[in-house]
């Protein structure tokens, strides 16, 4: 026997992404992870489907996929990266902490699948700094740096009234 870790899965389907992710519908933007390399990269699809709730108004006989929640689509794809090294993640959240340099080059429209590429920039063992490119048949549909980070999940008790008056 060898000490060696035991290799993180490279792929996941949605079910699998639900059991990391605490996002569930209408707000879960990724579907599969194709690739993933431990605090290093993942890949993973979202289906663009007519069926999505924000399409009714955004916009109407002109249905485009809000860029806020491709960038959000990244962040989740960064967030099942990061979320699998946390070995306590049923207490914790990643949040958005910063987006920088967010560019939109083509509309996301249904029919459409989103390829996510996601990079680490920077780790550490609260944050991560991450690159990525999201692509509609092999062209840049968006592009952004952001940052997210960890924090408890257990709400904190709001103080009572004899607390207040000390």
């Amino acid at each position: 026997m060898t000490d060696q870790p035991i290799p993180l899965k490279q792929t996941m389907d949605i079910t699998e992404i639900m059991s990391i992710l605490p996002h569930r519908y209408p707000f879960l933007l990724i579907d599969r992870i194709l690739e993933m390399e431990r605090k290093i990269r993942i890949v993973a699809i979202k289906n663009v489907t007519i069926n999505e709730p924000h399409f009714a108004g955004h916009f109407p006989d002109f249905p485009i996929m809000p860029g806020v929640l491709i960038i959000e689509a990244i962040a989740q794809a960064g967030g099942a990266l990061l979320l699998t090294e946390i070995p306590d993640r049923d207490t914790k959240l990643m949040v958005f902490a910063g987006i920088d340099s967010a560019k939109f080059r083509k509309p996301v429209v249904p029919g459409d699948q989103l390829r996510i590429e996601v990079t680490v920039l920077n780790w550490r063992s609260t944050a991560v700094r991450l690159h990525g490119v999201a692509t509609v048949d092999g062209k840049v549909a968006c592009e952004a740096t952001i940052m997210c980070a960890l924090t408890s999940r257990t709400p904190k008790k709001p103080a009572t009234a004899g607390a207040a008056a000390e």
